[in-house]
């Protein structure tokens, strides 16, 4: 069991390795509620596991008070957890969140049944959830998994994956990878772009950024093509054929 010491030590530790804007220890100390909310919560938790349930509560709620971040005391936090900012983070009784897990402002790990029992998500080591997502239900994100910013997840998350949109769906293989990437260059995020079979604008957007993708291959392809023919005619260039020439 680690001291309370300890456990602020390995919080300071992974502010300075995942924050650039820190700068000084005590600027850490002083300045950032994350530290201030997970340090209260485990004074909250303490409390709460001792049966002591109002006092953890009446703490957790204060925590809130004065950082912006509630934590439900009977929530199990592991080590080394960052969050960053955390102005409206919601963490519910049941949440489970392992070693080395990253938390934006705004995240929300919730519940959906009013029934007693497990109905909060568990966070697999090493996840990292993005601004503003929502994450609800007694599911499981796999270890090192990433939620992308506002997503809503409502469904498991494979280890090592990445989940985006309303409701998250899971980036997986070459032809995901492919399709997100395009939809960047064109200059606007695919993440909110429903993926039903049911749904034809997203079907039809789809299609057109996979058209798109494989028109630049083919360009590409062209343009490689081009600069061979000009290499092997000395550099010249290629006269073109005019009617009647």
């Amino acid at each position: 069991m680690l001291s309370v010491f300890q456990h602020l030590r390995e919080d300071i530790a992974s502010v300075f390795e995942r924050d650039p804007a820190a700068r000084t220890t005590f600027e850490v100390l002083t300045c950032y509620p994350g530290l201030h909310a997970l340090a209260l919560y485990r004074l909250a938790h303490a409390l709460w596991t001792r049966d002591l349930k109002w006092l953890g509560r009446f703490v957790s709620h204060i925590t809130r008070w004065l950082t912006g971040i509630e934590i439900h005391p009977g929530a199990t936090i592991g080590r080394r957890v960052f969050i960053d900012h955390g102005m409206g983070v919601v963490i519910g009784e049941t949440a489970e969140i392992g070693d080395d897990c990253t938390l934006y402002h705004g995240v929300t790990l919730g519940g959906t049944s009013w029934a007693k029992g497990k109905r909060h998500p568990t966070l697999l080591p090493g996840v990292v959830i993005g601004a503003g997502a929502k994450v609800l239900g007694p599911i499981v994100i796999g270890r090192g998994a990433r939620i992308g910013s506002n997503a809503v997840v409502v469904k498991d998350v494979p280890a090592g994956a990445t989940a985006v949109g309303i409701p998250a769906r899971t980036i997986e293989g070459d032809a995901a990878q492919a399709r997100e990437a395009q939809a960047a260059k064109l200059g606007f995020s695919a993440y909110a772009v429903s993926v039903s079979d049911d749904d034809p604008v997203a079907l039809a957007i789809r299609g057109l950024t996979d058209h798109t993708g494989s028109i630049d291959s083919d360009v590409a392809v062209l343009r490689g093509r081009l600069a061979a023919l000009e290499r092997a005619v000395g550099g010249a260039e290629v006269p073109s054929e005019r009617p009647g020439g």
